[in-house]
């Protein structure tokens, strides 16, 4: 998902406005969504209760003296048909509670696709190139020129091997060798640093939303890679820039299932045939931000994988707005007018957006806050909806749950929205526009990018919080939450590994 606004000299088809933006979270938050996170957090609610009970037992037990246990003992023996049925009774519980809890799910690492140097485009580059295709207006190629300038894109983003010729060469062929590179290059790399043979995955999950060819791209890596026959392998299309934090909860959801096993997540987007070659503005933006990525994840449920697991799986919450038909058309593959194929960006992208991401962090919220931001938050919805009071709800601190922010580098107006909305700080963002200036919108993989930024930083510490969110087409929000179990070091040949020095950058627009 990626938005961006621009004056371009009053051209009439223009669908994105410079005076939309993400809607005032303190304005209205929906009741019935916070309620189902509470609902999350009473399921739980045993588990914390059990807690002090425990607490309670080992404190009373190591007050007891021989004595103590002596007649304790004498006690059990004139009861012993008690002690069968509780022992009993305890033993089925503890049985029932161990084959049904869910199971850990653990990051044991990832890698992020870095292309090689000779794919980089420069922003001259770009417009010399799209004004030689000739497929361009003048009005077409100054609102590309002001929405490169506005971007938060640096001039060392990459684009894929067709789009380097004159003309571009969007076949099916050139579609295949991207996906190649980028999947391989990343899944390659994964392989290397964890030691981890194919043949030991049990399930893929693969996502790319505009390039789904026969056979699918999972299936591509299992032909590559010759992955087990009984491999449990699913391929998703369509579900946009958040479709990385969906193929996690899939693979999340397979590990409670299949025990013992490995699960390789690979997010991607495909450009050489998603090039937009008209002169419909809104559907201009993409060719803008867009860029090459993609990303590879290793998860594990294996208990062993705990040690040298980089993190811990916490919370996926999903938010799914496409009921909405103003949400579902907001983010929409079509044709223009001529018949030229691309992807059609909504005036009303940045407030379904907005109202995407209430319903989202809604839910999210009593799962990680700290129990002083919820009593505030809900003491406050609950005057709202009893008394009709004239308050605005509060709006938790997330600063307090997350230590660190993974914010979908899907365009610089998005990245700004949240830092206001959310009360961010410029640092906790800093991996999101640094994600968005070296290498661009790389759609559902941009979120790894953020979290290898930090890694390479040296900022991510044993405990850490890790908030992922991301937008996508649908429309939706998709939020995953991650712990740190050791203090994180970036892995080799990271994204990041040349450059890391030269960041932060100011970036000037």
């Amino acid at each position: 998902m990626s938005s961006e606004s621009v004056d371009h000299g009053g051209a009439q088809n223009i669908q994105i406005h410079q005076g939309r933006r993400l809607p005032d979270f303190l304005n209205s938050v929906n009741l019935k969504y916070a309620k189902l996170g509470y609902h999350y957090l009473i399921t739980n609610l045993l588990k914390l209760c059990l807690i002090p009970l425990m607490a309670l037992i080992v404190i009373e037990a190591s007050q007891m003296n021989p004595d103590d246990i002596h007649q304790l003992w004498l006690q059990l023996q004139y009861n012993l048909v008690s002690v069968i049925v509780f022992s009993a009774v305890l033993v089925f519980g503890s049985t029932v509670y161990i084959m049904t809890r869910p199971r850990s799910v653990y990051l044991v690492d990832y890698s992020c696709y870095k292309a090689p140097d000779h794919l980089k485009v420069k922003y001259q580059k770009f417009m010399d190139h799209s004004r030689l295709t000739g497929d361009f207006d003048e009005s077409s190629l100054e609102f590309q020129r002001k929405i490169l300038e506005r971007s938060g894109l640096g001039e060392e983003t990459y684009l894929p091997e067709a789009m380097h010729f004159i003309p571009p060469r969007p076949t099916m062929a050139a579609a295949r060798e991207e996906a190649e590179q980028v999947i391989f290059g990343a899944l390659d790399n994964l392989f290397a640093n964890t030691n981890v043979k194919p043949k030991d995955i049990g399930i893929l999950v693969v996502n790319c939303s505009l390039f789904n060819p026969t056979p699918s791209l999972s299936a591509m890596i299992v032909n590559k890679y010759k992955l087990r026959g009984n491999i449990r392998s699913f391929n998703l299309g369509g579900m946009g820039c958040s479709a990385g934090v969906i193929a996690i909860d899939l693979a999340k959801d397979m590990l409670q299932v299949h025990r013992n096993t490995y699960a390789v997540v690979v997010s991607t987007e495909n450009i050489t045939q998603n090039w937009y070659f008209g002169n419909k503005k809104s559907m201009l933006i993409p060719n803008c931000l867009f860029r090459v990525g993609g990303s590879a994840v290793l998860l594990s449920n294996k208990s062993l994988d705990r040690r040298r697991a980089k993190y811990k799986l916490v919370h996926v919450v999903r938010t799914h707005k496409g009921a909405d038909d103003k949400a579902f058309r907001c983010v929409y593959q079509e044709q223009d007018d001529i018949g030229k194929t691309g992807v059609s960006l909504s005036k009303e992208l940045m407030a379904i957006a907005g109202g995407a991401l209430k319903t989202n962090i809604t839910t999210l919220g009593p799962l990680v806050l700290p129990l002083s931001e919820q009593l505030l938050f809900f003491a406050t919805l609950v005057a709202k909806k009893l008394f009709n009071a004239k308050v605005k709800p509060y709006i938790p601190d997330f600063k307090l749950a997350f230590d660190h922010f993974c914010i979908h580098a899907g365009g610089r107006a998005v990245i700004d929205e949240l830092e206001k909305n959310l009360q961010l700080l410029p640092v906790h963002v800093e991996s999101s526009r640094m994600t968005l200036h070296r290498f661009g919108n790389t759609s559902s993989s941009s979120i790894w990018y953020e979290l290898a930024y930090t890694e390479a930083k040296g900022r991510m510490q044993k405990g850490n919080r890790v908030w992922q969110i991301a937008f996508g087409s649908g429309f939706k929000c998709n939020s995953a939450v991650w712990e740190a179990l050791q203090n994180v070091k970036p892995s080799p040949s990271g994204p990041w590994e040349d450059c890391i020095d030269s960041y932060p950058v100011q970036i000037v627009l």
